[in-house]
């Protein structure tokens, strides 16, 4: 059995990587090309069909771990499968959201029931949020795969130290896919992985985070560490927007990472500077969880400053290269 886990991550990792190499054959490459626009940070047409890679990865990863969580994964390949046709065809955003929410809604009964609504109400908002979060930080080359292999690395980490092996392997093996997608990603990059990769990657951070807890594999606030410069990025961009007026749900370049890129960090000083973060945020939270209480606020209270404290800083240097 503890053979069968440690491949795991291996048969994610190599799956991920052949499915990657596959798509950039000449035919994979005419299924879905990201051309560039006026809110772009790449310059050319680039297929976004790498989250076909990552899901196949993870798939194959959670079939030699079986953690026992066949719906929540069968909730994230059928929003993989609805993500890769707005990719490909493009779909309404009230649509996308219908389906993120009723995936998120049977994943919280599953896990939890329905006993609590206020809990249920949390819950579901929580994990729709990180699916967002994740595909509004896709836009860098390199940056959301190696986050996710960082962060499930972290997941995967806590939980092989709470002794849920097969919850460790699965975890294991979304990072794995995650690293081998990067051999494409990482800039310049050849392929991206669209909606297909990210909105599935971001509600298995939120589904995955919530079952964690549930089950005293680490406390509430872990996953909110472990993927805290994903979340303060993302949320205090949208409340910068809102407080603006601005159409918070349409595309831009506003956000804090796209900010260091035009700022001429590019892309992979970028990913370079976000990766160092998180994996601050990641090495704190799991040096925390299991202290006293009020060792987990000082670390809370401490990750929130630093965070706050670049954000202040990028906001500074862009004011005054406007």
């Amino acid at each position: 059995m503890r053979a069968m886990l440690a491949l795991a991550p291996v048969a994610a990792f190599l799956v991920a990587l052949l499915a990657a190499r596959l798509l950039l054959t000449a035919a994979g490459r005419r299924i879905a090309l990201d051309t560039p626009n006026e809110r772009s940070l790449h310059d050319r047409a680039v297929p976004r069909t790498g989250g076909i890679a990552i899901a196949a990865g993870i798939a194959a990863g959670a079939a030699l771990a079986q953690p026992g969580l066949a719906v929540t994964l069968g909730a994230v390949l059928a929003l993989a499968a609805l993500s890769f046709a707005d990719d490909v065809h493009g779909l309404p955003t009230l649509a996308r959201l219908a389906a993120q929410l009723a995936a998120g809604a049977v994943v919280v009964v599953y896990q939890f029931g329905y006993s609590e609504p206020v809990l249920f109400a949390v819950f579901l908002l929580a994990i729709v949020w990180y699916a967002n979060l994740y595909n509004f930080m896709d836009g860098s080359d390199g940056l959301a795969g190696g986050m996710a292999a960082i962060g499930f690395g972290a997941y995967a980490i806590a939980a092989w130290l709470s002794g849920a092996e097969p919850f460790a392997a699965l975890c294991a093996a979304i990072a794995a896919a995650a690293a081998a997608f990067l051999f494409f990603n990482s800039h310049p990059a050849r392929l991206f992985m669209g909606d297909t990769g990210s909105v599935p990657l971001g509600f298995l951070a939120g589904a995955l985070g919530i079952y964690g807890w549930s089950r005293g594999h680490w406390p509430v606030w872990f996953p909110l560490l472990v993927f805290a410069p994903f979340v303060c990025d993302a949320t205090l961009t949208l409340l910068r927007r809102a407080l603006r007026r601005e159409r918070v749900w349409q595309a831009h370049r506003d956000h804090y990472y796209q900010r260091l890129v035009r700022m001429g960090f590019g892309h992979r000083g970028t990913a370079l500077i976000e990766y160092a973060v998180m994996v601050g945020c990641a090495a704190t939270a799991l040096l925390a969880r299991r202290e006293p209480s009020t060792v987990q606020a000082a670390a809370l209270a401490g990750a929130a400053a630093v965070l706050i404290a670049i954000a202040f800083w990028v906001d500074l240097r862009w004011a005054r290269r406007k």
